[in-house]
């Protein structure tokens, strides 16, 4: 019986998960921006309180290892590897994209797409996002890309395209096509359950010293024009 601890924060919606064997026994979600740094610790105590378990009764702590903020990701892998290293479990990784694309096959729906296109929002009209098949096959490298009206047209012109994530929606009045299908979505902890169980049996485990997260993207500092003084 695996107990795997389940960290997604690379996005403005934090959630923290327990999973035994792929299915998950004790989760915490918040929808607050920005609230990684202070709520992530605390959620991975109350869902290990809920089940009485701690950090050491577990098989392995799996978390999203992006693309998506770089602030999320930095605060998610390190909280992931300070548990991996303190209670001498493994550590997992699963792509963000991938997790979006595993929340289609977990909720009930009425859509029908051919391809599932994940969107995580990088500002303007830019997304993170890769092509994948109805049954969640990755068919295209994961990038940086700014929508345009022709974007995806190749797969648009086959059939049913669903984009989904946090940067479809703004992508919607862009894509015009017939075939396009959009839904915002977030990545939730939950959703990497299975994917987790699945790395776990196959032990693709990362290396704990230089495990670092999937920015895509080199972080760019900004300076406030706002007067503080």
């Amino acid at each position: 019986m695996a107990h795997i601890l389940l960290i997604e924060t690379s996005t403005s919606v934090l959630s923290v998960a327990l999973a035994r064997d792929g299915a998950v026994v004790s989760e915490r979600v918040c929808t607050e921006p920005r609230m990684q740094a202070s709520l992530t610790a605390p959620f991975v105590k109350e869902v290990l309180d809920q089940v009485n378990l701690t950090s050491k009764d577990c098989d392995a702590v799996c978390v999203s290892s992006g693309p998506g903020s770089y602030t999320g990701l930095r605060v998610g892998v390190s909280t992931a590897k300070g548990l991996a290293f303190g209670a001498g479990i493994p550590l997992l990784s699963v792509g963000t994209l991938d997790i979006l694309v595993a929340s289609c096959h977990s909720e009930r729906s009425e859509e029908s797409p051919a391809f599932i296109i994940p969107m995580i929002d990088a500002r303007r009209m830019e997304v993170y996002t890769a092509v994948y098949s109805a049954d969640g096959k990755r068919l295209t490298p994961v990038e940086a890309k700014i929508v345009g009206p022709d974007s995806f047209a190749e797969y648009l012109q086959k059939g049913k395209v669903l984009f989904l994530g946090d940067g479809a929606l703004k992508c919607k009045d862009v894509i015009g096509h017939p075939n396009a299908l959009f839904r915002e979505a977030f990545p939730i902890a939950k959703d990497m359950a299975k994917l987790a169980q699945k790395a776990f049996e196959e032990g693709k485990f990362e290396n704990l010293a230089y495990f670092e997260p999937f920015y895509l993207k080199d972080f760019i500092a900004t300076v406030s024009k706002k007067n503080l003084w």
